[in-house]
């Protein structure tokens, strides 16, 4: 599931801290009906959740499930250092020009208990979270949501960086920044395989796994980006538009723009640009 098509509403943010040891263990059993992040920067205790118990620690980052009943108990000889977000969402998509939202898409992508490690980042991110929703200042539940995209890719990026294969990540970062620096040209799976050294079947499903796109779709997106750019700058014929991002058939172009942006060339120059 692609992050940037999630629109959340964020229902509440809660922060929890105890210092000294308690008489009795803080103790949650409960079934939500949306969804809750919760990252414990000190605890020690359990989570249970679909029948399965995990052990809380410090760096523990919990998903919890829409309509999943699930346990959380601490040891109270230990302090809890704790960050919580109620949220739900839709998946957005614009398909042909048309926006379509379906609601509550199933579960994301996020194991219910993982370790993190160097966990500072999310830490940062998530204590801005919940101060700038404890604060209520105005603009505050958009400024919330921004954090919580934020968050997001904080938790991405620290997943990522733990997993075997983050040697392949930094590699198809790589190819993502030739595929900017010759946005202008045709490019082969072979010849990007050969950059970084891996075989076009690995850097074709490592590719897709890390970024949600094939290396032909996103390269298609980031010519879709710049012939837009192109396009409102208002200087540019089609033709010329479609030969300096490498296609020699303009006709092509015109069916690939369509495809992406729901409407044709002509049209998004007719929409876009005012002619005096």
């Amino acid at each position: 599931m692609k992050f940037k098509q999630l629109f959340f509403h964020i229902h509440y943010c809660n922060f929890k801290q105890t210092s000294q040891p308690l008489m009795a263990p803080i103790q949650i059993s409960r079934t939500l009906q949306h969804h809750e992040l919760m990252f414990f920067a000190k605890v020690k205790g359990r989570f249970t959740a679909d029948h399965k118990t995990y052990e809380l620690k410090d760096g523990t980052l919990l998903y919890i499930d829409s309509g999943v009943h699930h346990e959380i108990e601490t040891d109270p000889r230990f302090p809890v250092r704790c960050f919580t977000v109620h949220f739900s969402y839709v998946r957005v998509e614009q398909i042909e020009g048309r926006w379509g939202i379906q609601e509550e898409p199933g579960p994301l992508p996020l194991h219910p208990a993982q370790q993190l490690t160097d966990y500072y980042q999310v830490e940062d991110v998530f204590k801005r979270l919940t101060e700038t929703w404890a604060a209520k200042l105005p603009g505050y539940e958009f400024s919330s949501k921004t954090l919580l995209h934020q968050l997001w890719i904080a938790i991405a990026q620290n997943i990522r960086k733990a997993t075997p294969n983050y040697s392949a990540s930094l590699k198809v970062e790589r190819v993502i920044q030739y595929m900017h620096d010759h946005i202008h040209q045709r490019i082969k799976l072979n010849q990007l395989a050969e950059l970084v050294q891996l075989s076009p079947t690995y850097l074709s499903r490592s590719f897709k796994s890390i970024t949600g796109y094939s290396i032909i779709e996103l390269f298609n997106k980031m010519k879709m980006d710049k012939a837009k750019e192109m396009i409102l700058e208002g200087n540019w014929k089609m033709k010329d538009v479609a030969g300096a991002l490498g296609f020699s058939d303009e006709f092509y172009f015109s069916r690939m723009f369509k495809k992406s942006e729901g409407v044709s060339p002509s049209e998004f120059y007719s929409k876009n640009v005012h002619v005096v």
